[in-house]
């Protein structure tokens, strides 16, 4: 099984949390879900992440099994990062959070799928 981050306690949102409850991770996750796959495309988004930070949370959700990385094709010296199959299953908390969030914060709203993923 992947490195986890250590737990606060054994309750599951506490788990959750430790996993993707900074300011960034799941801006990241939400990313991958819209399509984006590359280092730049992340670096592009609206919030505006610092590349460091970036980094570390591709690292740490690489780590942790569930983005894949890969060479770039069309240029070798470049990343292409993906959900795994353990991944994907974050692709449902994503949609709900944004279903969440658009019924209580007037104004917002999801951007359109990318890529022709499922959700």
């Amino acid at each position: 099984m992947p490195p986890l981050p250590p737990r606060r306690s054994d309750c599951p949102i506490s788990c959750v949390l430790d996993l993707l409850g900074d300011k960034w991770t799941l801006l990241v996750v939400r990313d991958l879900v819209l399509g984006k796959q590359r280092f730049d495309e992340f670096l592009g988004s609206p919030e505006g992440i610092a590349s460091n930070i970036l980094s570390d949370r591709l690292k740490m959700l690489t780590e942790a099994g569930y983005l894949r990385r890969e060479p770039d094709r069309a240029d070798g010296r470049r990343s292409l990062y993906s959900l795994t199959a353990q991944g994907e299953d974050l692709r449902k908390l994503v949609l709900s959070v944004a279903r969440w969030g658009e019924a209580h914060f007037p104004g917002t709203m999801r951007a359109p799928q990318g890529r022709g993923k499922k959700g």
